[in-house]
Formats: structure tokens, C-alpha cells, sequence
């Protein structure tokens, strides 16, 4: 008998999305993830102070700097290092932030908060399912402390049996929830959005 074949990494090839995201400046593909639900939902102002949690390698850091302009400031926090001009980022861990950590950085609450995180996946749908949505609750901790009445928070969500409870959580929080699967997404991937507005 042969040797199996390796199923390819879908992940592995080069797809419009990144070549694009080489030719634009930006340091991954899932830049245009956040800016198509930006051009939905105006996300995003000048002069905002925005948070960026799960911000390594930067691609959402970066288009926020660019649309929030001098005025506005960025915090990102990654437990990989991020250093990108025009923001402050923090290397750490989201459950080790302090008390007022944020807001110190930002120099008061915030209009924005953004979580792109993710698990390592394991390939174990059900276990990377709980994982990620273990991440997009400590997120929307985050937001319930740091943002403003009418803020938005935009986080990432693996589909999966428990997914619906934590958009029921969000709905009681802000005044619209929208769930989103923008363009970019890869076709077999179970990740969606949830684009919530006007905290309440």
C-alpha cells in the first residue's frame, strides 16, 4: 500500500484576500474581515479611543489607526508582541489585565472595543468551539467595563452549540446585535461576527 496523501491546508495557500493585504500594506488578510463590517456599520470614527484585543499581527490595529486618525487612540493586547506605530500595545494576557489598565492607556472609557481572538485549534470542533467562546466572554468582560453608553463591540464567535447563549447575553447588553459572516471568511471555516451596537 501507499503512503496517504496529506489533506492540504486550506489555510496554507495564498488566496486573493492575501495577496491584497501584501500589495495594501497590511500585515494579514483579516484586515478586510473589519473593513467590509466597517462599511456596514460605520464601525468606526475619527477621534474614537478604541481597544484591539487579540491584536497580533496587527491588520485591525492598523486600519483603526487609520480611520480613528490623530485624534483618536488605539490599545491593542496580544500575548504574542505587537508593535505597530500610532498605538499603544500591550504584551499580556487579556485575563491579566489590572484594574483600569485600559482606560489608563486610553485616557478615559472606550468607543470601540475589537476582539479578532482565537485558540489554537485543535481540530476538535466541539473542544475549539468552547475554547474561542471562552475568549469572546472574557472580550465582552472587557467591553462591559471599559465602554461607553452607545459603545460598540465587535468579536469573533466559532459556531457551535453554545454560540446562541452568548448572542442571547449580548442582545440584553447592547441595543442592536448583529451576526455577520463577511466576505472574507474562509468558506469552511465556522467563525462569524457579532457587531454590537449602542451599549446600554
Amino acid at each position: 500500500m501507499g503512503r496517504r496523501k496529506r489533506r492540504n491546508n486550506p489555510y496554507s495557500k495564498p488566496d486573493r484576500y492575501t495577496k491584497q493585504a501584501k500589495e495594501e500594506g497590511f500585515q494579514a488578510r483579516s484586515v478586510y474581515k473589519l473593513t467590509e463590517m466597517h462599511k456596514r456599520f460605520r464601525i468606526l470614527k475619527q477621534g474614537q479611543r478604541v481597544v484591539d484585543l487579540g491584536c497580533c499581527p496587527g491588520s485591525w490595529s492598523t486600519f483603526a489607526i487609520q480611520t480613528i486618525g490623530d485624534r483618536g487612540t488605539l490599545v491593542g493586547i496580544d500575548i504574542t508582541e505587537t508593535a505597530l506605530p500610532g498605538g499603544t500595545f500591550l504584551h499580556k494576557s487579556i485575563r491579566d489585565l489590572e484594574d483600569g489598565e485600559l482606560e489608563g492607556h486610553l485616557g478615559g472609557k472606550a468607543h470601540v472595543v475589537l476582539s479578532d481572538m482565537a485558540p489554537l485549534t485543535t481540530g476538535n470542533p466541539f473542544g475549539d468551539h468552547i475554547e474561542q467562546l471562552e475568549l469572546a466572554s472574557l472580550a465582552a468582560d472587557v467591553a462591559d467595563d471599559i465602554l461607553v453608553p452607545g459603545g460598540t463591540f465587535v468579536t469573533k464567535v466559532f459556531d457551535g452549540e453554545d454560540a446562541q447563549a452568548f448572542v442571547l447575553r449580548l442582545r440584553k447588553a447592547y441595543d442592536k446585535v448583529k451576526r455577520v459572516k463577511p466576505e472574507a471568511v474562509r468558506r469552511n471555516s465556522r467563525e462569524f461576527f457579532l457587531v454590537c451596537q449602542g451599549k446600554k
